[in-house]
């Protein structure tokens, strides 16, 4: 379908289009030259998200390392009871105060009433 003269050019225009195609991708692809900022700022935020997630990981290592039989630590494993279990030692008082909607002041005991 292609007329004669125009047979030994359409090599050359296949070639020129793929060059064409390659260099926009090159400049503005996923991967490309014009997106360099985009990476960057994921980049930061992951590195962000790491020191946060390290951060957590080490307190929990320190935390994990004071519950082990061989350096126990009371004051730890008490802290750990009462949030979890609702323990409390027998010679605590332990004060209910009905939750009226309001937010607690700093410094006094509240519970939550099941």
């Amino acid at each position: 379908m292609v007329p004669e003269r125009m047979k030994p050019y359409t090599l050359s225009a296949c070639l020129l289009l793929m060059i064409v195609y390659l260099g926009v991708q090159a400049l503005t692809g996923q991967r490309g030259l014009l997106s360099g900022g985009q990476r960057d700022a994921v980049l930061n935020a992951r590195e962000t998200q790491l020191n946060r997630i390290v951060a957590e990981r080490s307190d929990l290592e320190v935390r994990v390392r004071y519950l082990r039989s061989d350096s126990l630590s009371r004051d730890l494993l008490e802290e750990r009871a009462r949030a979890v279990i609702g323990f409390a030692d027998p010679r605590d008082y332990v004060i209910q105060i009905a939750d009226t909607g309001r937010t607690s002041v700093p410094g006094r005991a509240t519970s939550r009433k099941s």
